[in-house]
C-alpha cells in the first residue's frame, strides 16, 4: 500500500520514537526572526550551548521593523533593542542573517522560498504560526513556540506527534476574479477553524495543480487558520521551475540528485488518507470575512449569516462577532464602509499579489477614496526591488496608495502600522482576530489583494469583478 507525502517525509526525518509515544524529528531548516528568538538564544547562553547546525539556521527581521523608514536607530526603542539582539545572536552563533543591509530582508515566509532555502521533502520550523506556508513546496513545515526554538537551536530536532492526513481536493476551474485567497477562505469556512485539529492538510485537485507556487503558498499559509498543524502541496514541475537557479537551491549534478529525491516523496497514487474532502472551483466566489475568525466569511454577494444557521456550541462566538464587528444578521457584506486598506503580509505580499492588482489598475483612472488610508507593503526587499523595476510602485502611488518598505506591517501591527479606534480595514493578511491590527477595537475584513484594492478605490467593500470589468 502506498504512502502520502506526510508519512514519507515524517518517517525519513524521525530520529526515534520517545517513551511518551511522540517522535524526535530532525529539522532540515530552521528559520528565525527577531520576536521569538532572543529568549531562545538567552537559554543557549545560560547553558553554555552552541547552535548545533548554524548552517541550517537563517535569521531575518520582519515583525517589528517599521515600513515607513528603517533608519537606525529605530524610533521605537523596544524594536531597536530587538534588532540589536538578532544581529548579535546571529553574529555570535554563526547564523546567516538576512538583514536590511544585505538587501535580502523580508518576511520570513517570503525570503525562505525566494532564496531557495525552502525545498521539497524538507522538514522546516520557525517560531511563527504561518510556517505552514513552506508546505507549498512539498515540505512539512511547523510553527513552534519560543521554548521549541531553543530545542531546535540546541539539537536540530523537534518533538512531534504523528498527525492524521486529510486530502482536500479542489477540482474544476476558478472563475475570473477568484484567487487563491478566496479558495483557502472558502475551505476554512466550510471545514471550520477547528476542522483541521490533529491533521495535516494535503491540498490537491485540478485547481491546485494549475496554481503558481505563490498561489500555493497563499493557501498553505492559512492552513493553520483551519486548525491544521501543517498544509502542503505535492511537488511537481511548477515547483521545480520556480526553484531552479535560486541562491540556495541545488546546482548542477546535485540538482538531478535532488529531483530524484523530490519525486520520491510525492504521495503515491494508492496512498491512504484519514479523510478526503472535495470542492468544486466553480462554486467559489470572491470571499470576505465578516467576523472575528477566518472561518466567519461570506461571498461578496452574501449576507451576514443568522446565529440559528450555526450549531449550538458555536452560537456564543457568533454573537460575540456580531457585537464586536457591529454587524447584524442578514446585513450584506457588500457596501461596508472601510477606513484602511492593506495589501501585504506573508499571505499576500509576493510579486504576483501586486501584479494581479496592477494589471487591473494600470491604464485606468482609479484613485483611492479620499477617506481611505491605503498601504502597499512588499513582503521582502527583493519583491520591492522587482516592483520598482516593473514600475508597480508608480502605479500604486499615482492611485493614492502608500508604497512602503518590506515587513509584516499591519498584519499584526507590532510596528507603527496600526488601526486607530473602531476603524475597519480591508486586509490581504491572514487573521481577523480582535485587536489583530493594532487597535483593541479595530475591525478586520480579510479578502484577496484585488478585492482590497477595489475596496480602497470605492471606499467600501465591493465586487472587484465589476469595478475592474473582470470577465
Amino acid at each position: 500500500m502506498g504512502k502520502n507525502l506526510y508519512e514519507k517525509v515524517f518517517d525519513l526525518h524521525t530520529v526515534q520514537q520517545l517513551p511518551s509515544g511522540n517522535y524526535q524529528v530532525l529539522m532540515g531548516l530552521h528559520l528565525i526572526h527577531e520576536v521569538t528568538s532572543p529568549q531562545a538564544f538567552a537559554m543557549l547562553r545560560e547553558r553554555g550551548l552552541d547552535v548545533m547546525h548554524p548552517e541550517r539556521t537563517f535569521a531575518t527581521v520582519d515583525h517589528i521593523i517599521p515600513t515607513h523608514s528603517q533608519g537606525r536607530p529605530l524610533a521605537d526603542p523596544v524594536a531597536e533593542k530587538m534588532m540589536q539582539h538578532v544581529e548579535k545572536n546571529a553574529a555570535d552563533f554563526g547564523v546567516t542573517y538576512l538583514g536590511p543591509q544585505t538587501g535580502d530582508q523580508g518576511i520570513v515566509h517570503i525570503v525562505g522560498p525566494e532564496k531557495g532555502l525552502t525545498q521539497p521533502g524538507m522538514t522546516i520550523c520557525c517560531g511563527d504560526s504561518h510556517t505552514a506556508t513552506h508546505g507549498a513546496f512539498g515540505a512539512l513545515a511547523f510553527g513552534i513556540g519560543t521554548s521549541q526554538v531553543f530545542d531546535v537551536l540546541a539539537t536540530q530536532t523537534l518533538t512531534l506527534s504523528k498527525l492524521k492526513v486529510r486530502r482536500i481536493e479542489v477540482n474544476g476551474k476558478l472563475s475570473p476574479g477568484v484567487y487563491s485567497k478566496d479558495v483557502i477562505l472558502y475551505i476554512i469556512e466550510k471545514l471550520g477553524v477547528k476542522g483541521g485539529v490533529g491533521y495535516a492538510y494535503e491540498f490537491a485537485g485540478e485547481v491546485f495543480e494549475h496554481f503558481s507556487m505563490e498561489d500555493r503558498m497563499t493557501a498553505c499559509n492559512m492552513a493553520i487558520e483551519g486548525g491544521a498543524r501543517c498544509g502542503y502541496v505535492n511537488p511537481d514541475q511548477i515547483t521545480y521551475d520556480y526553484m531552479r537557479g535560486r541562491r540556495y537551491a541545488p546546482k548542477d549534478k546535485c540538482w538531478n540528485k535532488a529531483l530524484d529525491y523530490w519525486e520520491s516523496v510525492k504521495s503515491d497514487a494508492d496512498a491512504l488518507y484519514d479523510d478526503c474532502v472535495v470542492f468544486r472551483g466553480e462554486d467559489i466566489e470572491p470571499v470576505v470575512t465578516w467576523g472575528i475568525t477566518p472561518g466567519q466569511s461570506t461571498s461578496i454577494n452574501g449576507t451576514i449569516p443568522r446565529k440559528a444557521d450555526f450549531p449550538g456550541h458555536e452560537q456564543t462566538l457568533i454573537q460575540e462577532a456580531y457585537d464586536y464587528m457591529g454587524f447584524e444578521p442578514g446585513q450584506p457584506i457588500r457596501g461596508t464602509k472601510i477606513d484602511v486598506a492593506f495589501i501585504g503580509s506573508c499571505t499576500n505580499g509576493r510579486i504576483s499579489d501586486f501584479e494581479s492588482v496592477v494589471e487591473l489598475m494600470r491604464g485606468g483612472s482609479f484613485k483611492v477614496a479620499p477617506h481611505v488610508r491605503a498601504l502597499v507593503v512588499p513582503g521582502s526587499q527583493a519583491v520591492k526591488a522587482e516592483m520598482i523595476r516593473r514600475g508597480y510602485d508608480q502605479v500604486f502611488s499615482d492611485a493614492g496608495f502608500e508604497f512602503r518598505e518590506a515587513g509584516c506591517s499591519m498584519c499584526l501591527a507590532m510596528n507603527p502600522d496600526k488601526l486607530q479606534g473602531r476603524e475597519i480595514s480591508a486586509s490581504s493578511s491572514n487573521r481577523n482576530f480582535k485587536g489583530r491590527q493594532g487597535s483593541p477595537t479595530g475591525r478586520t475584513l480579510l479578502m484577496s489583494p484585488v478585492m482590497v484594492a477595489a475596496a480602497a478605490i470605492e471606499g467600501e467593500v465591493t465586487d472587484a469583478r465589476e469595478l475592474f470589468s473582470i470577465d
